[in-house]
């Protein structure tokens, strides 16, 4: 047995739970218990549930101590820690996270399991855990948020910006201890902090990323109504250190994961406080969408082509993504879509067409609208509509 090898079973195979997974399997004993027995078979075969090159070279790694399931008692029991990283999406008739996923497994993992620690890594309102700990009179559950790339997860957590947990007991110390020596950079930043100051950072830290989409998003809207090319602009302002030349490609505006579930959380935790900049940014999404849909359907277009639903390049994800929301609005006025997404299998995604034979696809479109620009669309330029302005992420 490897020295100091813990039980870690970890609960959900997302992005967030399988890089954890394989990040922690290197040196300890993990089981990765899901409910989707795709998902658990996967990686007992190997194989990533998400796209991720790194997750996927891993697992390759004949060393790596993981297997999953979806026995709960064989999962819990015995463990020495639980990690949990299932979703939890931000209801608007509630106005905050839906974290009944969360609360679910913690219950279960009493039942099976009295001493190990419960680590939250799923994005919960603030103040969440503090009160699972009451409940449960006890200081077993630490939250540690997670600040991962999708498409980059394992590379994040081997090279992490920093690591923060949040809580009051000793265990702290010993999980950010298993997350240095998992990862491969050095000298890492460790802080530590209440659960609630944790739950705090994570929140803030997405919602200032959204503000930052947000923002260049609209001064892009101003240089495209004023005829000036906005890319000068954003290089104009981000040679300025205090600024910085990265996170500012203009988009539809932000989505995914995390950014809208979060801000939208964040906004919620301020009914006592008064605010306006959080506001502001949801509302700005909001306007962007509209803004960017109201010029599509200036030019008229019979029939618009949906280049990829997915957020960005290298990515499989399309849940919340911001060209969805356009997809909404230009339905609304009637607009013909036509869907390209290779990730797809079927021949519908909604009530939407999916036509994945590209040269088909653009032939067809009378205007095609890409979040991200492609090569592939090189020899359609006059058709495309984008706002990317630097060619990337």
């Amino acid at each position: 047995m490897r020295k100091k090898e813990l039980k870690i079973t970890v609960v959900g195979l997302g992005y967030v739970g399988v890089s954890m997974a394989v990040l922690l399997a290197q040196k300890h004993n993990v089981t990765a218990l899901d409910i989707n027995k795709d998902r658990v078979d996967s990686i007992n075969n190997k194989v990533s549930t998400i796209v991720d090159p790194d997750i996927s070279e891993f697992l390759k790694n004949p060393s790596l101590n993981i297997e999953a399931t979806c026995n709960q008692q064989s999962a819990y029991k015995n463990a020495d820690f639980i990690i949990i990283a299932t979703q939890t999406d931000y209801d608007p008739e509630t106005d905050k996270f839906n974290t009944s996923s969360v609360e679910g497994v913690i219950e279960e993992a009493l039942k099976y399991n009295s001493t190990a620690t419960i680590v939250i890594k799923s994005t919960i309102p603030i103040g969440f855990t503090n009160s699972m700990n009451q409940k449960i009179s006890a200081e077993r559950i630490i939250f540690s948020p997670e600040f991962l790339r999708e498409g980059m997860a394992l590379h994040d957590n081997l090279f992490p910006s920093r690591i923060i947990v949040g809580g009051e007991n000793d265990s702290c110390k010993v999980f950010a201890n298993i997350l240095v020596e998992s990862a491969k950079k050095e000298n890492i930043e460790v802080l530590y902090m209440s659960s609630t100051e944790a739950e705090a950072v994570k929140l803030f830290a997405n919602t200032y990323l959204a503000m930052r989409v947000a923002y260049f998003n609209e001064l892009d809207s101003y240089a495209m109504v004023n005829h000036l090319n906005s890319k000068n602009i954003i290089l104009g302002m981000s040679f300025d250190d205090r600024i910085g030349n990265f996170y500012n490609n203009p988009s539809f505006g932000y989505g995914g994961y995390c950014l809208p579930k979060d801000t939208q959380q964040l906004l919620s935790n301020f009914k006592e406080t008064p605010q306006k900049i959080i506001q502001a940014i949801v509302e700005a999404n909001r306007t962007r969408f509209h803004f960017l849909a109201d010029t599509i359907l200036q030019n008229n277009p019979k029939v618009v082509g949906i280049y990829r639903l997915v957020m960005k390049q290298d990515s499989d994800n399309f849940r919340f993504s911001a060209i969805q929301e356009i997809m909404s609005i230009l339905d609304n006025n009637g607009v013909e879509m036509i869907i390209y997404e290779p990730t797809l299998k079927s021949s519908h995604f909604k009530n939407y067409q999916v036509v994945n034979e590209l040269s088909n696809f653009k032939s067809k479109s009378d205007l095609v609208i890409a979040n991200r620009k492609s090569d592939e669309l090189d020899d359609i330029p006059s058709k495309i509509f984008t706002r990317d302005v630097f060619g990337n992420n």
